[in-house]
């Protein structure tokens, strides 16, 4: 004689798996909030006040020096200021104008038909010779 207990109808548990990933979307909200608070706040933040300021009894620093203009044109001819020069001697006419300061600056012109090889070649002939402040020069393009 076997006994049989019923334990009654059988309750199905929902075995929900675990979302590991985080919702990142209210911070990508919040983050563009604050974008566009601050795109809307930073030109406010930099206006400028007027101020009446005192003088200052301090020396007035010296001006920078005026830069040496180095001009190459379309035909090969090299000038430095208003000097023609040679390639050879170019550098001699340069330290004579800068005093051997070779952090005076300089602006090399040259014409848009001059190749770039000779550009290159009188730039470097200034960068052997320590100056190392040298800027090309190009003419403002004008609108149509």
């Amino acid at each position: 004689m076997a006994i049989h207990f019923d334990s009654g109808p059988t309750v199905k548990r929902h075995n929900y798996q675990q979302n590991a990933e985080m919702n990142i979307t209210p911070f990508v909200d919040v983050m563009l909030v604050l974008l566009i608070i601050f795109m809307v706040a930073a030109p406010l933040a930099t206006v400028e006040v007027p101020v009446d300021l005192p003088s200052n009894a301090a020396a007035a620093s010296p001006p920078p020096t005026d830069p040496i203009y180095v001009s190459v044109q379309a035909g090969g001819g090299l000038f430095v200021q208003e000097t023609a020069v040679e390639l050879g001697g170019l550098v001699a006419s340069v330290q004579a104008l800068t005093a051997g300061q070779t952090e005076t600056r300089m602006y090399l012109r040259g014409d848009q038909a001059v190749d770039y090889g000779t550009l290159m070649g009188v730039m470097n002939t200034l960068q052997k010779a320590g100056y190392t402040r040298i800027s090309l020069v190009a003419s403002e393009e004008l609108e149509p």
